[in-house]
C-alpha cells in the first residue's frame, strides 16, 4: 500500500474528481471498473497461464536476485527521507552505492583468468564506487540529494540555492476563512497547496516547478497558502473533505471573490511550462 499508494492516488483522485463532477453514476463505475481492470488484467493472465510467460529459473537468477536486493534497499532508503536529516540519508545511499561496488568486484584485481563480463562488471563498480564516495562528501558539506549531490548552498558559492516560496500555513478551516476574506478585501487571487511529507508528488512539485523562475513570477500576484496533511488529524481530514478531496497532491485556485475555480483544480504533478499557463487560466476566470 504504500509503495502503490502515491501512484495511485492522483489518478484515483482526478477520476473520483471528474466523476463527482459529472455526476453520472454509469460513467463512474465504468471509469473505476476500467481502471480496476487496468491493475488486475495483467495478474489474471500470468496465474492463469501457470507461469508459462515467465522466465525459467536457472543460475541467472541469483543476479537478478541481488539486483533486486539491491533495488529493495534503495526502496527502504527513499521511504526513510521523510524521517531522517538529508545528511544521513546521503550517507546511507553511500554506503549502498560503495556495498555494491565492493560485490560488483571494483577492488578486486584484474587476472589472467578474468572475463569481458567481469571486467565490464568491475568497471561499473568503480563508477559506482566513486559516486558513493562523493555522497560522503555531500553528506559532509551540505544537504544535496543521490541525484544532485551538491545542491546546497553551503558547498559552494557557485550553487544557489532557491528561495522558497512565501507560503502562509493554515490549519484548520477557521485559517482558511479568514485568509479567503482578507484577499477577498485586498482584491487578490489565492493559490491553495495541499502537501504531506509523504507525498511524493507535492515534493516534485516544490523541487522541480515551484523553483522555476517563470512560476515564481506568475504567483508573485497571489496570496499563496498552504495546507500541511501530514498528521492527517481531525482538523485536516476537515479540510480535505470540505473541499472533497481524498488527500494530497492537490492546487486549487481561488478567484477575487474568494471562489474556488473548481475547472482548473490540480491534482497531480505539472511541469513548470504548463502550470503558468494554468496559472494565468485560472486567474482570469
Amino acid at each position: 500500500a504504500i509503495i502503490v499508494g502515491p501512484c495511485v492516488a492522483p489518478p484515483l483522485a482526478g477520476a473520483l474528481l471528474y466523476i463527482s463532477q459529472t455526476g453520472n453514476a454509469v460513467l463512474g463505475g465504468l471509469a473505476l471498473f476500467a481502471m480496476g481492470l487496468g491493475f488486475g488484467v495483467p495478474l489474471l493472465v500470468v496465474g492463469a497461464t501457470s507461469g508459462e510467460l515467465l522466465p525459467r529459473a536457472g543460475a541467472w537468477m541469483e543476479s537478478i536476485k541481488r539486483v533486486f536486493g539491491v533495488i529493495m534497499l534503495g526502496v527502504a532508503i527513499w521511504f526513510l527521507e521523510r524521517v531522517l536529516p538529508q545528511p544521513v540519508i546521503l550517507i546511507l545511499w553511500a554506503a549502498l552505492f560503495i556495498s555494491s561496488a565492493v560485490f560488483m568486484g571494483a577492488l578486486d584485481r584484474i587476472e589472467s583468468t578474468t572475463t569481458n563480463w567481469q571486467k565490464l562488471c568491475k568497471g561499473l563498480g568503480l563508477v559506482v564506487l566513486v559516486y558513493g564516495v562523493v555522497l560522503i562528501i555531500a553528506a559532509a558539506k551540505g544537504n544535496g540529494t543521490v541525484l544532485k549531490p551538491f545542491t546546497s548552498s553551503s558547498f559552494s558559492g557557485s550553487v544557489t540555492r532557491h528561495e522558497q516560496l512565501p507560503f502562509s500555513y493554515i490549519a484548520n478551516l477557521d485559517e482558511l476563512t479568514q485568509r479567503l476574506d482578507q484577499a477577498r478585501q485586498e482584491n487578490k487571487n489565492v493559490m491553495l497547496d495541499f502537501y504531506a511529507d509523504w507525498c511524493v508528488v507535492c515534493k516534485e512539485m516544490e523541487a522541480y516547478t515551484f523553483t522555476d523562475p517563470t512560476v515564481r513570477q506568475s504567483l508573485s500576484q497571489l496570496v499563496l497558502l498552504k495546507a500541511d496533511v501530514t498528521r492527517n488529524n481531525q482538523s485536516d481530514k476537515a479540510l480535505l473533505k470540505h473541499f472533497d478531496l481524498f488527500g494530497p497532491p492537490a492546487i486549487l485556485f481561488f478567484n477575487t471573490d474568494a471562489v474556488e475555480v473548481k475547472s482548473h483544480r490540480l491534482v497531480g504533478f505539472i511541469e513548470a511550462d504548463d502550470f503558468v499557463t494554468h496559472i494565468s487560466q485560472a486567474i482570469s476566470l
